[in-house]
């Protein structure tokens, strides 16, 4: 089986990464802890929207 990058195989998922990380940096960003906090929250609801268009996992018990 061939490897294959990340982003050929959900680029949906990788975008939900990248919003992650980009919220995280900006808790840590030289800003005000309001904007800190706003930018927090829109780079989140963005990994939440696109991790919610995902498909499900189909997990058998």
């Amino acid at each position: 089986m061939t490897k294959r990058h990340i982003l050929s195989l959900n680029p949906a998922k990788a975008r939900a990464a990248y919003h992650r990380a980009i919220a995280i940096a900006a808790l840590h960003a030289d800003s005000s802890l309001s904007v800190r906090l706003s930018r927090y929250n829109t780079a989140m609801a963005k990994a939440r929207s696109l991790e919610a268009m995902l498909p499900k996992a189909v997990t058998h018990g």
